[in-house]
């Protein structure tokens, strides 16, 4: 665990399992990580990717202030499975939020998970797979994926969830994006 936490601090990329399924993580807070991600990816760059937090107070690196109400609201679907949308203008992330001025953030209930999160800072977490492929269930799977262009697989066994729930909170409505 230590090695890969160092991995992630200095910029590197890898795959591990998170509270839903396999992701190609690096460190939010690092241009070079994230624009290496979409490359491996081959996602497009229009899209955004999820990133997981390890504490609410992570929201204040992006600038993302919260109201009384966003806050009890997120306090009903974290920590957990959802991954909810929340605005982020800010133009120091534009390499994040792709010109949406939006980022979706997920704040995972696995306990090991949030101790990694504390330690390495945010990071983006899209699924261990080609954009448009089928997700890794397993490190073996994101191995034919990615090969030996990343810095580290992690595993912990065959994951069989589904992606995280995606939502947007919009005043006092949550949206519902993706189930």
């Amino acid at each position: 665990m230590k090695k890969v936490v160092e991995i992630l601090q200095g910029g590197g990329v890898g795959v591990l399992a998170t509270d839903t399924i396999y992701g190609i993580v690096g460190s939010a807070l690092k241009k070079s990580a994230v624009l290496r991600i979409y490359k491996l990816r081959k996602r497009n760059l229009k899209k955004p990717m999820i990133i997981l937090i390890g504490s609410l107070d992570d929201l204040n690196l992006f600038g993302v202030r919260l109201d009384a109400k966003t806050k009890k609201l997120l306090s009903e679907f974290w920590p957990g499975k959802v991954s909810v949308i929340l605005p982020c203008r800010s133009k120091k992330f534009s390499y994040l939020h792709r010109g949406t001025k939006t980022l979706a953030f997920r704040l995972p209930k696995l306990k090991w998970l949030r101790v990694v999160l504390e330690k390495t800072g945010p990071l983006v977490a899209p699924s261990a797979n080609w954009e448009g492929a089928k997700p890794s269930r397993t490190v073996k799977e994101a191995k034919k994926y990615f090969g030996n262009k990343i810095d580290f697989y992690m595993s912990r066994g065959a994951l069989n969830s589904k992606p995280s729930t995606l939502i947007k909170i919009e005043g006092n409505k949550v949206k519902l994006l993706r189930n």
